[in-house]
């Protein structure tokens, strides 16, 4: 079956003269969970720009969905739902409004809508706010409100960017478990964050990136021997810091 996101030699930026991202090529199947971490300015924010279709490949290409976003756009987009680090909401939509709005956008029949709001809004302890505006929001609940967009639509990729800020213990918790229930449903998941831990508990595969180039690719194994340390030991943690910082950790 071929992955859900391929990335191919994928080179890009703001620059061509000066691209932020070299050769990099990973993929993302079906019911599985990739991690992408990396320091602040090694390049996972652009790729995940480039995946979106923000940015153009200088070099190389992106498909989601077995298309590249020139071949068929409507397909490509349709076929992930994006969690940003920073929410961004209508402030005179309610919460139930944005809702239905991305139900509406994806194609969500009626039935199953209501079905999966009412779902949702529960886990993410949302419920009392189904009719605020999104101006009245603090910040981690409108955060809630983007995951919970997201997992409306329940397309075949995901793509989260530091989902835990702002949230709080029960929201980091229902989206944790909400991302193994879709895994397990088939969704492929590439989510970028700083805490390793939790990358590590839950992610299937790993992609370090520094520099804009992908220093370690694979299992906790594959990044353990790429940073030159015992298989058999070593957290996540332990091996990207001596990945980033030259075997220095």
């Amino acid at each position: 079956m071929e992955p859900i996101l391929q990335v191919n030699g994928l080179t890009g930026g703001y620059s061509p003269k000066r691209p932020v991202l070299h050769d990099i090529s990973f993929e993302v199947k079906a019911g599985e969970m990739v991690g992408l971490i990396g320091l602040n300015g090694a390049g996972k924010s652009t790729t995940i720009k480039h995946i979106l279709g923000l940015m153009k490949p200088q070099i190389g290409e992106v498909k989601v969905d077995g298309v590249t976003l020139e071949e068929e756009t409507d397909r490509y987009r349709g076929a992930f739902a994006y969690v940003p680090e920073t929410p961004v909401l209508f402030d005179e939509l309610t919460v139930e409004e944005h809702l239905r709005l991305t139900g509406m956008a994806y194609s969500v029949q009626d039935n199953q809508f209501e079905a999966r709001e009412d779902e949702l809004l529960k886990q993410f302890q949302m419920m009392p706010k189904r009719k605020a505006f999104a101006s009245h929001l603090s910040k981690g609940m409108k955060q809630k409100v983007m995951i919970m967009n997201a997992l409306l639509a329940e397309p075949p990729l995901y793509i989260i960017d530091e989902p835990f800020l702002g949230l709080d213990p029960l929201g980091i918790r229902s989206l944790l478990e909400r991302l193994v229930e879709v895994k397990r449903k088939g969704a492929a998941i590439l989510m970028s964050s700083h805490i390793l831990s939790t990358v590590e508990t839950y992610c299937d595969r790993f992609i370090v990136m520094h520099h804009g180039k992908i220093v370690a690719l694979g299992t906790l194994e594959d990044v353990r021997q790429a940073a030159g340390m015992d298989l058999r030991g070593g957290s996540l943690e332990d091996a990207f810091y001596k990945l980033v910082t030259g075997g220095q950790a």
